[in-house]
């Protein structure tokens, strides 16, 4: 009898290792469904929108400007932030404020990306932290639910 309990248990136990591995792996590399804070991306995405991030343009890669990205934030990696991708590696950008006068620009170095929020006035992005590098991108948003 309790050969046939530890029998099940471990049974129960390999499948639930089996799938939660499957279930890491699908959402590390095919994508998930993020719920998104904030006022940053209005209009675009409101406070909490549910979209739908896809995660193998990363790997490949793939990020183009105007994408909207999910990305590890560069002053709390606890958290993840969307914002829009402005500018890849090489390109030149704004980086000065909408209401500043002056404007002044610079190139995005190798290996990152300049992320800006959809509504300028209330977004904490590249303007303040600079570029972020490629590696804290965790995906693409493909569709908002």
């Amino acid at each position: 009898m309790l050969r046939d309990v530890l029998g099940k248990t471990f049974r129960f136990l390999g499948y639930t290792v089996q799938y939660g591995c499957i279930a890491h792996c699908a959402f590390e590399y095919l994508g998930g469904i993020v719920v998104c804070s904030g006022p940053s991306m209005e209009p675009t995405i409101q406070n909490s929108d549910i979209v739908f991030s896809e995660n193998l343009s990363r790997h490949f890669y793939c990020i183009r400007k105007g994408d909207i990205v999910i990305v590890k934030s560069p002053n709390d990696p606890k958290s993840n932030i969307c914002k829009r991708v402005i500018g890849l590696e090489g390109d030149k950008v704004c980086t000065s404020n909408p209401s500043d006068f002056l404007k002044s620009h610079s190139y995005v170095p190798k290996g990152h990306v300049w992320l800006e929020g959809d509504n300028l006035r209330n977004s904490t992005d590249s303007r303040c932290y600079g570029p972020v590098p490629y590696g804290l991108i965790r995906g693409r948003i493909c569709f908002k639910v």
